[in-house]
């Protein structure tokens, strides 16, 4: 096919984004967490009335693995680390993970590196399990140093 311009060396490979572009989704990401984390410190959930009974509690009276989940966040946000872990042990691992992972992210993004994770079904299984295990020892009347 002579005549048709074949020469694709003209064609511009899309820009690579800035890195204000690779931070703004870590940064979003960053701001809602924070906004969360805000409110639950200026809303105290230890008075009545500002949020909702966990329904599984309400219903049975045992404690999901969530339960005191805001009270946590609440004594953590005011640096009461040791109120924080006894409402929720598994929410503060769950506070700390975060930070690391997102670090993680916002490290590789700024280098132009993807970010992605991959939970394969092992460590899935795994987290499983130990948030069962979890729940099933805050249930139990010798652990009530784990009751929210």
């Amino acid at each position: 096919m002579r005549g048709v311009n074949a020469d694709t060396s003209s064609a511009t490979a899309p820009a690579a984004p800035s890195l204000r572009g690779r931070l703004a989704v870590p940064a979003g990401v960053m701001a809602a967490v924070l906004g969360a984390f805000a409110y639950v410190g200026a809303v105290d959930p230890n008075r009545p009335g500002h949020y909702p009974v966990c329904p599984l509690y309400r219903l049975t009276g045992l404690y999901c693995p969530g339960c005191g989940g805001l009270r946590s966040a609440h004594a953590f946000v005011h640096g009461d680390f040791l109120a924080a872990l006894r409402d929720n042990a598994a929410g503060v691992v769950a506070y700390l993970a975060f930070a690391v992972v997102w670090t993680v992210w916002v490290v590789r993004a700024a280098r132009g590196r993807s970010v992605r994770i991959e939970l394969r079904s092992v460590p899935m299984w795994t987290l499983g399990a130990l948030l069962l295990v979890f729940t099933v020892v805050r249930n139990l009347p010798f652990a009530d140093w784990l009751h929210p």
